[in-house]
C-alpha cells in the first residue's frame, strides 16, 4: 500500500533529522486471501539480486512451493553502485531488465511506491515484492515474504507444500531467530568490523553457532521437526549463507576459522538443499562471488576476484 501523506512526512522528517531507520522496514504489508493484497496469480513480481542471500531466500521459496507460474521476477546487475544501490543490466549474463516498470535502477522502483524516495536519502534493498494491481511495493523484508508465500497454498496455487506448518511455527521462528544474528548477519558483522575487538567478537559468535548447528544436525536432515526433521523456512533461511560461505565469506569477510566443507553435517545439509529440484538453478555462483569482491572496494581495494575455490572444493 502506498504510504499516506502523514507516513511520508514522518519518514522524510526522520531522514532529514539524521535518525537511523532500519533497512528493509519501509514496506511491511501482507498478502492475504481476503486482504488488500490478495492471492492472485500473476499479480506479484519479485526484484532480486542473485548475489544477495536475503533475496535468495525468496527465490528458493518460490521454487519449493511451486509458484513459478504465479510469481515472476527480475534480477539486478551483480555490480552494486558506489552508493550501495542496484541497477538493471540486461546485457549482463544472469541479470535482466525491469520487465514490469521499465526502470533502469531499483531506486526508480522504490520511487514509484514512495514518491519522495529520491529525496529521502535511503537506498533501496532487495528483495522487493511488487504488486502490479496497485502499482506499489508490498513488502521488502525477506523473512516476511517467505512466510507470506504460504498464503498461496490456501488459495490452491502451487504444489500444496508448506514450509511453515502451524504446528512447527514456534520452532521454526526460534531456529531462524537463533541463526540470524550470529550466522546470517554474523558474517557481515565479521567482514565489516572496523576494530579487532569487534571482528573477534563477531567471528567467535559465528563459529560457536556453526558448531552448535553441526551438533544439532547429527542424525538429522533438516533443522526443525521430529526424527530427521522436515524441510521448513528455517532451512531456507540458513542455506543461502552457507552456500556463500566457502565461496566468499572465508576470504572476503575473514570468516576463516573453519570452512563449511570442514563440517560434515553442515556440508551434507548444503548438498541436500542443492539436490532438491530447482534449487541449484537459483544459485548463480558468478553473481554470488563477483558481487562481494567487486562491490566492497573498502575491503578489496583493487576489486580482484579470486579464481578459487576449485570445483568440488565448495558448494558447486
Amino acid at each position: 500500500m502506498k504510504p499516506t501523506d502523514e507516513q511520508a512526512g514522518a519518514w522524510t522528517k526522520a531522514f532529514e533529522s539524521g535518525k537511523f531507520v532500519r533497512k528493509s522496514s519501509e514496506f511491511r504489508d501482507q498478502i492475504e486471501i481476503e486482504g488488500t493484497f490478495g492471492t492472485d496469480s500473476g499479480r506479484y513480481h519479485l526484484y532480486v539480486s542473485h548475489a544477495c542471500p536475503w533475496a535468495h531466500r525468496t527465490l528458493i521459496t518460490r521454487v519449493l512451493l511451486g509458484l513459478e507460474e504465479h510469481i515472476t521476477y527480475d534480477v539486478v546487475d551483480w555490480r552494486m553502485n558506489s552508493d550501495g544501490s542496484w541497477s538493471f543490466n540486461p546485457d549482463e549474463e544472469g541479470a535482466t531488465a525491469d520487465t514490469v516498470n521499465g526502470e533502469t535502477s531499483l531506486e526508480g522502483v522504490y520511487n514509484r511506491a514512495f514518491s519522495t524516495w529520491y529525496d529521502s536519502g535511503r537506498i533501496g534493498t532487495v528483495p522487493v515484492l511488487w504488486d502490479r494491481q496497485h502499482g506499489t511495493i508490498v513488502n521488502n523484508e525477506s523473512r516476511e515474504i517467505v512466510r507470506m508465500f504460504d498464503a498461496f497454498r490456501a488459495a490452491e496455487m502451487g504444489n500444496g507444500f508448506s514450509l511453515s506448518p502451524h504446528d512447527l511455527r514456534k520452532d521454526i521462528d526460534a531456529m531462524i531467530d537463533a541463526n540470524y544474528e550470529s550466522v546470517n548477519n554474523g558474517v557481515y558483522k565479521s567482514g565489516f568490523a572496523r576494530t579487532q575487538e569487534a571482528y573477534e567478537e563477531a567471528v567467535t559468535a559465528l563459529f560457536a553457532r556453526l558448531d552448535e548447528l553441526e551438533a544439532h544436525l547429527e542424525g538429522r536432515e533438516w533443522l526443525v521437526g521430529d526424527g530427521v526433521g522436515q524441510l521448513t523456512e528455517a532451512d531456507v533461511c540458513l542455506f543461502p549463507t552457507l552456500a556463500r560461505f566457502d565461496l566468499v565469506y572465508v576470504v572476503h569477510f575473514k570468516c576463516n576459522l573453519r570452512r563449511i566443507i570442514d563440517y560434515p553435517n553442515l556440508q551434507a545439509f548444503v548438498e541436500r538443499m542443492l539436490a532438491l529440484p530447482g534449487i541449484k538453478e537459483t544459485c548463480h555462483w558468478h553473481h554470488m562471488k563477483a558481487h562481494y569482491f567487486w562491490s566492497h572496494q573498502n575491503i578489496n581495494t583493487f576489486r580482484i576476484i579470486p579464481l578459487g575455490p576449485l570445483e568440488g572444493a565448495h558448494t558447486q
